[in-house]
């Protein structure tokens, strides 16, 4: 389950942080209203995973997933596309999470 309210506080926190440059400055209100709703789950989300998974791996996969997710969203939505050094370096984030998965015996499997 732990894994499920993690997926969701990374889905919720690429949504807000998409959210913030579309609220121009808190001046919209519907993309203002999916900033706070969208951070305010994925923190409570965030708070459930940390019952099972250690707060240095939980933070890492949420952080590491969430800039790639982010950027993929920058380039869809504000044609933000990032160069290649970004996206070598993406990669290597993907590495250290799956890294993290896979071999670290702290995750909780």
């Amino acid at each position: 389950m732990a894994y499920l309210y993690l997926a969701i506080a990374i889905i919720t926190e690429v949504a807000a942080t998409t959210a913030l440059k579309a609220s121009e400055q808190f001046t919209k209100p519907i993309p203002s209203l999916i900033v706070v709703v969208g951070y305010s789950i994925a923190f409570y989300m965030l708070t459930l995973v940390l019952r099972t998974i250690p707060v240095g791996v939980s933070y890492a996969i949420w952080s590491g997933m969430g800039i790639v997710l982010v950027a993929i969203a920058g380039a869809f939505f504000y044609k933000q596309v990032p160069d290649l050094p970004a996206v070598i370096g993406m990669g290597m984030i993907i590495g250290g999470v799956l890294v993290i998965n896979v071999f670290s015996k702290t995750v909780g499997h």
